[in-house]
């Protein structure tokens, strides 16, 4: 082979290594791009996704990534909601000292933010944790005041959801009147928001109050359809509430017969929502 050809091939092989290396350096800017340019929501809403599907781990380093995000650029909105999504992982553990530091810190960014809707985040989140707990006073006083302040400042979808969180702890009191009042109170404002009455979600206080009046029939048939509607729409149910459905899928496979059970489960297959609320709410 003579000096030109080889010259010819080696500038050849240089060219095609050269240009290799520059397609994988072009894919890893793109790919490095690609995760710096995830918006600092978009990591929020996933940090609740994996939340609900239990990883905490991954849920809570999004979280605390969004929340630096919002310390360096001075960001109220990314701050709160940040410490608002940590706030949930702590009712995973029950770390009511880790939800009283960010409890504080959810206090400090109203004071200093003039804004009212880190005080009603503070006061959910309260609530849900001290429900999860067992302490139904201390959960209605936070709801309470959640209720109150999403009133106030025309938060209508917290003040909707409440309706449907404090009916668990009316259940748990023993006062079926106000739980069911409450139930109803749900529905009717997610008609009036955008008239979806088949939300399974509510259903959930539905079930644990029929379980808590024996009506265990009733409570298996509610949960049943519960569980398919969650499986269909690809619901995770938030600790909070899961913790009840769970309750009452335990007691009736305690108290009622496996052919009762398979009965009900067979007849539940099409009932739908409004069906069920028809049928058992007053």
């Amino acid at each position: 082979m003579t000096k030109g050809k080889y010259l010819i091939l080696a500038i050849t092989t240089l060219l095609m290594v050269s240009c290799g290396l520059q397609d994988e350096k072009s894919i890893k800017n793109k790919a490095e791009k690609k995760v710096v340019e995830k918006k600092p929501q978009d990591m929020l809403r996933e940090a609740y996704q994996l939340f609900k599907e239990g990883d905490d781990t991954e849920s809570i380093h999004l979280a605390n990534k969004v929340l630096q995000i919002g310390r360096d650029s001075k960001n109220d909105t990314l701050i709160g909601n940040a410490l608002t999504s940590l706030c949930r992982n702590a009712q995973r553990s029950l770390d009511t000292i880790k939800l009283a530091e960010l409890s504080a810190e959810l206090m400090d960014l109203a004071a200093s933010s003039g804004n009212q809707k880190w005080l009603m985040y503070r006061a959910h989140m309260n609530a849900e944790m001290w429900r999860l707990i067992g302490n139904m006073d201390r959960a209605e006083d936070f709801y309470n005041e959640s209720m109150r302040i999403s009133y106030e400042t025309g938060a209508t979808g917290m003040y909707t959801i409440d309706h449907f969180n404090k009916s668990f702890v009316s259940t748990a009191k023993g006062d079926f009147t106000t739980a069911n009042t409450l139930i109803k109170k749900y529905y009717q404002l997610r008609k009036e928001e955008n008239n979806e009455t088949e939300d399974a979600y509510g259903l959930i206080a539905l079930a644990y109050l029929l379980e808590q009046q024996e009506n265990y029939e009733g409570a298996h048939e509610v949960a049943v359809v519960t569980r398919r509607l969650f499986k269909a729409q690809n619901i995770f149910p938030e600790p909070p509430d899961e913790k009840p459905l769970i309750a009452v899928e335990l007691k009736v496979q305690e108290v009622l017969p496996p052919a009762t059970l398979t009965a009900i489960s067979e007849n539940a297959t099409s009932a739908s929502v409004s069906a069920l609320l028809e049928k058992y709410l007053k």
